[in-house]
């Protein structure tokens, strides 16, 4: 194991990651709010500790194996968490105990999107800009971003890149090199988010709020600068717009690559996850409108479909935007909805979840188990479009739902023992292992009230859902260490 040269990476993208403290220190500036100081201290604090790692091994070559790489990965994930925590931590407005700072910097990293904070709208610009900006930053993997601008990396880079990129094939890659690769995820990334900023601007809302939410919608994580979420602003065209958006990042990003380069939007209409993933937001979305309707819970038909829209796609999607309290609405939604999160958004999104392509794997195994007990002597493959997948895919899809579902059972056991209720434990642990954000039960609105016990193992979930599960257990095996 490389370690002197892990620790140099680390010290690398330490000192990269003190970067981010500027921008918000400058809002502060702009809007004279006094939050700019803590954003100081916070980049001395960090650039000093990543000159500190990295300057003692700074002549360290050593090539990174996929061992080095998975374990870089969840450090980074760690350790940027605990660096993200430390302006939260020096703020006097809000004041925050180092449980709560951890939480919210984890949640923001992570894409989850679960606060703890109360008075959003209160508080200072360039606090809400940083919360916003650590989901913007943590939505696409900031290792990708790494990756693209440390060519220093070398082959180790491609290592990074399978451990953080999201689904189940994560060998192929949209250019040769994947320097290249990262850097066209970001122009993708970046011009979506431009995009999405001026659409909301267009719709209403001010620059600051159009950027944040841009930042938050891209990101697939759900913070808002207000309470009340997206449902502040009051606007059917605004929600119609983040819907869009959030579809569009909810799909795979190769999808756009290809469809860019090639000038091509075919790509779009051969993609068989793509089409899973549209037939369930459109299932949602009726289920949704149809209960909402008989139950009568709003006035009109058109604020009936506005709601039942925003809400299946944003909680489907992992988002955790709301325009209304979707934990007051009849009790069958909100738990289909959570379980919806469950899926989550495509292989290679921004979106969290197990992913669809996974989920429709799992699907396609259960119907070739079930032809199998009709016809035993039969052979079937399992095809996603036209290509037949190897059995390995499919056992190591499976292999993924039980991780996924023991890690889940785990941490809701976890909750339950830290005096959490039932449904505000199972929510939780959902919303958190799935990156999704709000929850139900204690959790529905914020998750400041519970104890900081449960604060610690929910953080631990929101790493476990955003590095996939495996990337962060295979660490807990003998074979790991001795190989």
């Amino acid at each position: 194991m490389q370690f002197r040269t892990i620790i140099k990476i680390l010290g690398q993208l330490v000192a990269l990651f003190s970067l981010t403290m500027v921008p918000p220190a400058l809002v502060s500036l702009i809007y004279k709010d006094g939050g700019g100081v803590p954003f100081v201290l916070a980049f001395i604090f960090s650039v000093l500790i990543g000159l500190m790692a990295y300057y003692p091994n700074r002549k360290e070559q050593g090539d990174l194996k996929a061992r080095e790489g998975f374990l870089i990965v969840v450090l980074f994930w760690l350790v940027l968490g605990a660096f993200a925590a430390v302006p939260l931590i020096f703020l006097s407005e809000p004041n925050l105990s180092f449980a709560d700072a951890v939480f919210e910097a984890f949640s923001g990293l992570t894409t989850t999107g679960a606060t703890v904070l109360t008075g959003i709208e209160y508080l200072p610009k360039s606090v809400l800009f940083y919360r916003q900006q650590l989901q913007w930053l943590g939505g696409m993997g900031i290792i990708v971003l790494a990756v693209a601008v440390l060519p220093m990396l070398g082959v180790g880079g491609m290592q990074l890149y399978r451990a953080e990129t999201p689904g189940p094939v994560k060998d192929s890659k949209m250019t040769p090199r994947i320097a290249d690769t990262a850097k066209h995820l970001w122009y993708i990334y970046v011009t979506l988010t431009l995009a999405c900023t001026l659409a909301y601007a267009w719709a209403g809302m001010s620059w600051f709020d159009a950027i944040c939410h841009a930042f938050a919608t891209i990101a697939i994580g759900g913070f808002s600068t207000y309470d009340a979420s997206i449902g502040y602003f009051d606007s059917p065209m605004i929600n119609a717009i983040c819907v869009f958006f959030l579809l569009i990042a909810a799909a795979n990003f190769s999808l756009h690559y290809a469809a860019v380069a090639g000038r091509n939007i075919k790509v779009y209409f051969r993609d068989p996850e793509l089409k899973v993933f549209l037939f369930i937001q459109l299932a949602l979305v009726v289920l949704c409108f149809a209960v909402l309707s008989s139950k009568q819970v709003y006035s009109n038909g058109d604020e009936t479909l506005d709601h039942a829209l925003f809400q299946a796609v944003s909680i489907s999607t992992t988002a955790g935007f709301a325009t209304d309290s979707f934990a007051a609405w009849p009790l069958f939604l909100p738990i289909l909805l959570i379980f919806s999160s469950f899926i989550g958004g495509c292989a290679g999104s921004t979106g969290g979840g197990m992913k669809v392509v996974r989920v429709f794997l799992l699907y396609l195994q259960g119907i070739r188990e079930l032809n199998r007990l009709v016809h035993p002597r039969a052979i079937y493959s399992i095809k996603l479009g036209r290509k037949a997948l190897p059995d390995k895919v499919v056992e190591a899809v499976w292999g993924f739902f039980s991780a996924y579902a023991l890690v889940f059972v785990i941490i809701m056991i976890a909750l339950l023992g830290t005096g959490l209720d039932n449904i505000t434990a199972f929510s939780a642990t959902a919303a958190c292992l799935n990156n999704l954000g709000p929850g139900l039960g204690d959790v529905a609105a914020h998750y400041g009230d519970i104890p900081d016990s449960a604060k610690w193992i929910l953080t631990i979930a929101m790493v476990f859902g955003r590095l996939e599960i495996f990337t962060l257990l295979v660490l807990f095996t003998p074979t790991f260490w001795r190989g």
